[in-house]
């Protein structure tokens, strides 16, 4: 079993947005972390990815402490962003042995569930739903024993975060994965163990009681 502790703080002027904000991840379970718009749940995983640099910072694996520069280098954590990172004119099929050329790894891509209907399909003509379930293949597959979702289920059609949430069931046997995002129900319908960022800090939650306690939800 692998375990991620992390401990940070970050400032953007005179906004702190994490105050010595403490997280625990360990693989076979998923965590998720709410928060409103801004409050630094992107920051967060950043910061662990290593892509943005926290005012202080404390990253252990298996209670050996890792440098945020080492995170990438040693393929470690795999970060999922906001953003599509596929290059859009290519097809599917095309996209896939880009970054894994091993056939093994193509496959496990390729024979996932609705992959074969797409193949043929560019990237940039994808709809959100199928886009996004790509995306989260192409890292999911990679061999980092963490993994970081910023927004999976953001503007997905039902059919994919479907999908989605079988996949990080599955996923989670092998890994450990945090989670951010807006679709709550979807995000708590998988999840292990939950927080809300607030105020600099990760609160524990134990459902959508919780999440109307903390302000995350107005009743």
């Amino acid at each position: 079993m692998a375990k991620l502790e992390i401990v940070t703080s970050k400032r953007f002027g005179q906004k702190s947005v994490l105050a010595n904000a403490s997280l625990e991840c360990v693989s076979g379970t998923i965590t998720g972390i709410f928060g409103r718009n801004g409050c630094g749940k992107s920051t967060l995983l950043k910061i662990i990815f290593g892509t943005v640099r926290g005012d202080a910072v404390q990253i252990k694996i298996d209670d050996m402490r890792v440098d945020p520069s080492a995170i990438i280098p040693k393929q470690l954590i795999a970060y999922l962003p906001q953003h599509n990172f596929l290059p859009k004119h290519l097809k599917v099929r095309d996209v896939i042995p880009m970054y894994y050329p091993d056939g093994g790894s193509q496959d496990r891509i390729f024979y996932a569930d609705g992959i074969s209907k797409i193949a043929n399909t560019q990237t940039g003509a994808l709809s959100a739903g199928e886009i996004r379930y790509l995306q989260l293949l192409m890292v999911g597959n990679l061999a980092h024993p963490f993994v970081l979702l910023d927004e999976p289920f953001s503007m997905v059609d039902p059919l994919y975060r479907e999908r989605i949430q079988a996949y990080l069931l599955a996923l989670k046997s092998t890994k450990g994965i945090i989670i951010t995002d807006h679709y709550f129900e979807d995000v708590l319908g998988i999840t292990d163990f939950n927080f809300v960022l607030k105020e600099g800090q990760l609160l524990p939650v134990n459902g959508r009681e919780d999440l109307l306690r903390l302000d995350y939800l107005r009743g």
